[in-house]
């Protein structure tokens, strides 16, 4: 949204699915945000149904959220709600409907989520570990023992390993696909071919806030006897208002590659 840009406000309807597993008492496992505008159901269920159900239980809840979204689609938002809200009874159930107010449906599910579910941690599971760029940096390094500063649950269907990372971008220059201040994925390193692909650069010796940055990696190589040698090295942005760099290989060192951002904050 552009600076200065009025917020458009508007009334959706919150309900939450509610886990009633045997043994424990029924509590919050997802959110559900009707737009009753677009007749659209914004859906998200915890994941860690492992951590807290018996073995069959845990792979039908694991397969909830994919068949919500599924049976949202063919019968409309409004109309799947309707059949929860009368038919959900045994291992799930919905909560009482509440009209909400806001500007941005992922934003809000997501807090909401964030407020009301209690879903366990599951490193490298549904979290990835939060690290200011400089550590997660330094954490290339063995020696370097880097703790994470928070671990952020991660959307479904994101394969995650050990090698990845969430960190938080500064700057606009990667605008439209990554906005300024938005969490990221990164893996480390850059196996294989660098071209085209977004990259988190380090450049030592830079001042602190140009240290770090994100661009779409492209080479220009010569041939030196029976190798290549990078002839030149060019970071460019994705935004039209920021301008490209040339590099050699000694000025810059690649940190990560970036997977994805992850859903809006409210």
């Amino acid at each position: 949204m552009a600076c200065g840009e009025a917020l458009t406000i508007q009334t959706a309807e919150c309900l939450f699915l509610q886990a009633a597993l045997p043994g424990r008492l029924a509590e919050n496992a997802g959110v559900l945000l009707l737009d009753p505008a677009t007749d659209r159901l914004h859906i998200r269920l915890r994941r860690d149904w492992s951590a807290i159900a018996a073995e069959e239980d845990a792979e039908v809840l694991a397969l909830l959220e994919d068949d919500l979204k599924r049976k949202a689609a063919e019968m409309g938002g409004a109309a799947l709600v309707a059949w929860l809200e009368e038919s959900a009874s045994n291992l799930v159930r919905v909560s009482g409907r509440e009209a909400v107010q806001l500007a941005d449906f992922e934003a809000r599910l997501n807090r909401l989520y964030r407020e009301n579910v209690q879903s366990r941690r599951l490193e490298f599971e549904t979290h990835l570990p939060l690290y200011s760029l400089r550590a997660a940096a330094g954490k290339l390094s063995p020696e370097n023992e880097v703790e994470a500063e928070d671990w952020v649950e991660t959307p479904a269907g994101l394969d995650l390993s050990a090698d990845m990372f969430v960190a938080r971008v500064a700057g606009r220059s990667m605008e439209p696909k990554i906005p300024g201040g938005s969490l990221c994925v990164f893996r480390r390193g850059a196996a294989g071919s660098r071209q085209g692909r977004l990259l988190l650069i380090q450049r030592p010796g830079a001042d602190r806030t140009a240290e770090f940055t994100i661009k779409r990696y492209t080479s220009v190589k010569k041939a030196d006897g029976d190798s290549w040698a990078h002839e030149l090295i060019r970071l460019e942005p994705l935004n039209p208002e920021f301008e490209a760099w040339n590099l050699s290989p000694d000025e810059f060192s690649v940190v990560g590659e970036f997977v994805r951002v992850l859903p809006p904050e409210e």
